[in-house]
């Protein structure tokens, strides 16, 4: 029964967002997937994006049409072991992390240059085969922000900073900048196209097309929107002309990708609300030497390429694994870096087990909190949950995962278990509702309502799985800077007494219906 269940939902995953007709429609991915970095190597695409506190990181994706988008791996298991990216000693590392990649090709290998605030150092990841990841590192101080990876003439360099933009030179086997090499500013004043900003010209992606080099960076006029900025130059070093290249419904920053028939895209994103930052593509065209982005100027709602066929970047997973296969499938991924010792999914079989191994009294700083993407225009996340074994003071379920956050799950104190559904949207969480549980397995649901930005959370439970009671109250879902980052379906279990305590989680499915 399981296995047809199994393959119900593996269909609804991939039916998920299917565009209406034969084109695609513009959110290419409605889901939180910012920074995108892309190259197309041959006939496939591959991009990177950013997931900072979340755990593995630095995902690379592939597609063959620019539109349906796979999971192939994750640059890194773990950035470092530092309090702060694990969640100990009251330390996080929220909205940190790794930033806004560069993803490049050169020689026969790929690279992906990076920076992370919390070590304050710059990442260069490397691999001949990008589709099986193995990924090789070299890391050095300091953190270049938001810096793109650059090669010329067999020289490697990085384009960092925010309005005034510099050039650093690095060594040959790119494990740090080259002594005595190239290290100057390449443009003073990378804002100036755009006026006066409140976010000075940043995310710099630099390409070569024909001859010519063009360097594309996000700023945002006081007053206005997001807006793409390009300069462009007939040597690396300038002297670099820019423009406004695009401004439309604050859609921005990325960089361009032609197609193997030689048509061309800009690959943008935009703040949408709570779900998150998410990605569009614009056409764009060559007038004087000059990338011309858009129809007339204007974001098209749909575009000359296939259509989706659903969203590849989630799925519903039945927690049943064969020889083999990867103990999590690529979808998801831990709230900062996971105790491995204390999650399971062989240790009974078809379920994950999260045992609590310490106390937490937050949320928000509990271990082994494994999430993946909510998703636009609406979602729901469905799970059942084995509470026997919990232990005094334990809380476990399922969480749309935020600095303003929401939780449906059992809790156990006073050797009693209970329904509850806490709602975090406030400088203290409140416990809006509670209702006492006397059977081992309670279903749990979260929903999202995305549309317009209405951006509004639903909890439910229910005790047959068939028959649904909505609990607590509405979360109103906020974008927040601490976090920086789309609404997230958590499974968590803590405990804030006695650690040794387990849950099993059956599966969990996810769903683009909502019940409102």
């Amino acid at each position: 029964m399981k296995k047809i269940i199994l393959l119900l939902f593996s269909f609804l995953s991939v039916s998920i967002l299917s565009a209406q007709g034969s084109k695609a429609h513009n959110p290419i991915i409605f889901a939180d997937v910012p920074d995108m970095s892309m190259i197309r190597v041959g006939d496939t695409y591959y991009m990177a994006s950013t997931t900072m506190h979340m755990c593995p990181g630095i995902p690379i994706m592939k597609s063959k049409d620019l539109v349906n988008w796979q999971m192939l791996n994750y640059v890194y298991e773990k950035l470092g072991d530092m309090d702060a990216l694990g969640l100990n000693n009251g330390k996080n590392n929220y909205g940190k992390g790794s930033w806004a990649s560069s993803l490049r090709y050169h020689n026969g290998t790929y690279y992906i240059a990076t920076y992370a605030q919390t070590t304050d150092k710059t990442y260069i990841f490397r691999t001949n085969d990008i589709e099986k990841g193995n990924w090789k590192v070299s890391e050095f101080k300091p953190g270049y922000h938001d810096c793109t990876l650059v090669f010329d003439n067999d020289r490697a360099y990085l384009i960092t900073g925010g309005g005034r933009l510099r050039i650093i030179e690095l060594n040959d086997d790119l494990t740090g900048e080259k002594e005595g090499g190239l290290n100057q500013v390449l443009i003073e004043n990378a804002s100036a196209p755009a006026g006066n900003v409140m976010l000075p010209a940043e995310g710099s992606q630099l390409f070569k097309h024909d001859g010519k080099y063009y360097l594309f960076n996000i700023c945002w006029p006081r007053g206005g929107m997001r807006t793409v900025l390009v300069h462009r130059a007939d040597k690396l070093t300038g002297p670099w002309e820019g423009r406004v290249a695009f401004q439309d419904q604050g859609v921005a920053q990325g960089g361009m990708i032609d197609t193997p028939d030689g048509r061309w895209f800009a690959y943008l994103f935009q703040d949408h609300g709570s779900v998150g930052r998410i990605p569009y593509l614009v056409p764009m065209k060559w007038e004087n030497g000059w990338p011309v982005i858009g129809v007339n100027g204007k974001l098209p709602e749909s575009l000359d390429l296939p259509a989706s066929k659903g969203l590849g970047i989630v799925t519903s997973d039945e927690f049943t694994r064969k020889p083999g296969e990867r103990a999590l499938p690529l979808v998801w991924q831990w709230n900062h870096n996971p105790d491995n010792t204390l999650w399971s999914v062989t240790k009974r079989k078809g379920y994950l087990r999260l045992t609590t191994g310490r106390v937490d009294t937050l949320f928000l700083q509990a271990k082994n909190t494994l999430t993946q993407r909510t998703f636009g225009p609406v979602s729901s996340g469905i799970t059942a949950i084995d509470v026997t074994n919990m232990k005094e003071g334990d809380f476990a379920g399922l969480a749309l995962l935020q600095k303003k956050f929401g939780q449906v799950g059992v809790k156990f104190a006073n050797g009693v278990k209970s329904i509850v559904m806490v709602n975090g949207s406030v400088r203290i969480p409140v416990e809006a509702q509670a209702v006492p549980l006397t059977q081992k397995t309670v279903y749990l649901k979260a929903e999202c309502d995305f549309r317009d930005k209405t951006d509004i959370g639903y909890f439910f439970y229910s005790l047959d799985g068939k028959t649904w009671l909505p609990i607590g109250s509405q979360l109103k879902m906020e974008y927040s800077m601490p976090h920086f980052m789309g609404y997230r379906f958590g499974l968590f279990n803590y405990s804030t007494k006695t650690p040794g305590g387990y849950v099993d989680f059956d599966y969990f499915r996810i769903s683009d219906k909502i019940s409102k």
